[in-house]
């Protein structure tokens, strides 16, 4: 309720498939906020998007968040598929997810590391399936600013009004504030922060630093 008083846009409440926990929490936060968006965050599974979907059915305005590796060392050693697998499993995922919600967001799982051209192939596809905002998290937190930028620049462009461009950066070297910031000007129209900068490992852009600074 406090993100909602500050005029938060989105909250990613939690992942809904996780546990019975994760799902009741997002059900709840759900049914409490009024004034942002609840999104859930799901794999390119079904049962996840499932769960997500059921989560956030009583939100005033409800959003899915899905995702895929897109980076070759992931696709070959996590996901084991190849690269068309990976779209189709990604537009499968964005359809699903619109049977529940009409606001989806699609994430790059380790965009820092993936291919430009193979990226673009991906945002088309899932676009085209009804992706309303396009991720691009710096999975393993190692981009610098000016390497993030020409990134952002450069999907910023590609996708023109077909759909907003986020970012999502880990603060293993210290960067994560900056390369958020190093987005917003280079066409990025949404920003995935936290609290105090809590996350995975050594955690995300901290929401305080990033709106102090813009």
């Amino acid at each position: 309720l406090q993100l909602e008083k500050l005029g938060v846009d989105v909250i990613e409440a939690g992942f809904a498939a996780a546990s019975p926990g994760d799902f009741d929490a997002v059900s709840q936060i759900a049914s409490l906020v009024k004034n942002s968006t609840i999104c859930s965050l799901s794999r390119a599974i079904d049962n996840d998007i499932k769960q997500s979907g059921l989560a956030v059915q009583k939100a005033a305005s409800g959003r899915i968040h899905t995702f895929i590796a897109t980076s070759p060392i992931h696709m070959k050693y996590k996901l084991k598929m190849s690269e068309a697998e990976v779209i189709k499993r990604a537009v499968h995922a964005v359809e699903y997810a619109r049977t529940f919600v009409d606001d989806v967001e699609f994430s790059l799982e380790d965009a820092g590391r993936s291919e430009m051209p193979f990226m673009k192939e991906v945002m088309d596809a899932v676009i085209a399936a009804g992706a309303r905002t396009i991720n691009l998290p710096d999975t393993v937190g190692y981009r610098m600013p000016t390497e993030l930028a020409a990134m952002v620049k450069e999907l910023s462009d590609f996708a023109g009004d077909r759909a907003i461009i986020s970012v999502h950066n880990h603060n293993d070297l210290g960067m994560a504030t900056a390369n958020t910031l190093a987005a917003v000007l280079s066409g990025a129209r949404q920003i995935e922060v936290t609290i105090n900068g809590l996350g995975e490992r050594a955690g995300n852009s901290a929401l305080e630093e990033a709106v102090m600074a813009i």
